[in-house]
C-alpha cells in the first residue's frame, strides 16, 4: 500500500476526513505526517483537506466545528 493510501487510511481511522491534503499543515499527503497526525489528535484542522484551503474553526467544550468555503461544515467525531 503506498503511503499516500496509508495516511487516508490512517485518517479516517481517526474520524477525520481523508483527502490530498494534511488537515494540520496544509501540504499534501505524498508523505507521512506523523508529527501532524499527533496534533491533529489534540487540535481541531487547519486546512480543508480536499481543497487546501484554511477553515473557520470553532472550539466547542464537546469538541470543534470547522467550516470550508467550498466544502461545508467537518465536525469533530465525538461532536453532536
Amino acid at each position: 500500500m503506498s503511503e499516500v493510501v496509508l495516511a487516508q487510511t490512517a485518517a479516517n481511522e481517526s474520524g477525520r476526513p481523508a483527502g490530498g491534503y494534511c488537515g494540520h499543515c496544509g501540504e499534501e499527503l505524498s508523505a507521512p505526517h506523523r508529527r501532524c497526525e499527533a496534533q491533529l489528535e489534540l487540535e481541531p484542522p487547519r486546512y480543508c483537506p480536499e481543497c487546501r484551503r484554511r477553515l473557520i474553526v470553532q472550539v466547542l467544550p464537546t469538541g470543534y466545528l470547522a467550516r470550508c468555503s467550498a466544502h461545508g461544515e467537518l465536525a469533530a467525531p465525538d461532536a453532536a
